[in-house]
């Protein structure tokens, strides 16, 4: 069974939505939260398929911000959909910036169109369990030769190290494998950049890297895979 989260501080709107998710997908278990607290623990707590959220909780203007870098803090590559007041003109690049799946504006839309983007995410959802399921089926079988990294191409689910998973944000996981897929290279700053959404300097890459491998020696205390190239950017030593 899917889970789905909706995160919304107005009960007669999140009503309305739980309604139109399980018309769409009678098969679905879906979850109701008004604050940010229990939202926030809820998603330290289960691992939802997919989230649906409003922006403000209450007197908190920016909660669904801070939810969703919580979801991507986790790592698990959650979709997420933005259902808010806001202008769709002004957020719709900032949700995109923080990895949520689609904004719909309150008032703008109908039931025909949220059904539509509702159904794409869920579809997205279970490619990414089913991807999940295979990689943690690799790296269960796979014998001790050869790369010890294993990522999803498809980047929908976390990567494997010596098969264990490796909990990283979405942007970090890009910039893994970026440096995977030129193993042995000197990928650049100004390529590193390309594949981030925001914070574009490289200060802000050098923090992923160290996120990175502080992630990597929570199970291999000895990593030491991601070389600093000075003045040039990094590489991934095989």
């Amino acid at each position: 069974m899917y889970k789905v989260a909706i995160i919304e501080d107005d009960q007669p709107t999140s009503r309305q939505l739980r309604a139109w998710a399980l018309s769409a997908a009678p098969e679905i278990e879906v979850t109701q939260w008004f604050t940010r607290d229990e939202a926030e623990a809820a998603i330290a707590r289960e691992d939802y398929d997919l989230v649906i959220l409003d922006i403000e909780l209450g007197r908190d203007r920016h909660a669904g911000v801070a939810i969703i870098n919580a979801i991507n803090k986790v790592g698990r590559g959650t979709p997420v959909l933005v259902v808010s007041a806001m202008p769709a003109a002004i957020y719709r690049g900032i949700m995109k910036a923080l990895d949520a799946w689609d904004y719909l504006q309150k008032t703008t839309f109908e039931e025909p169109e949220f059904i539509e983007t509702f159904l794409d995410m869920l579809r997205a959802a279970k490619s990414r369990r089913q991807s999940a399921a295979h990689l943690a089926s690799a790296a269960a079988t796979a014998k001790p030769a050869g790369e010890e990294l294993s990522i999803d191409p498809l980047r929908q689910g976390a990567p494997y190290w010596r098969g264990k998973r490796v909990n990283v944000p979405l942007t970090a996981q890009r910039i893994l494998a970026a440096l995977f897929a030129r193993r042995g290279e000197v990928v650049s700053y100004d390529e590193l950049f390309a594949v981030v959404k925001s914070g574009r300097n490289r200060e802000n890459i050098r923090k992923h890297i160290s996120a990175l491998r502080e992630a990597f020696r929570e199970h291999d205390e000895h990593f030491d895979r991601i070389e600093n190239v000075p003045m040039r950017g990094f590489r991934w030593v095989s």
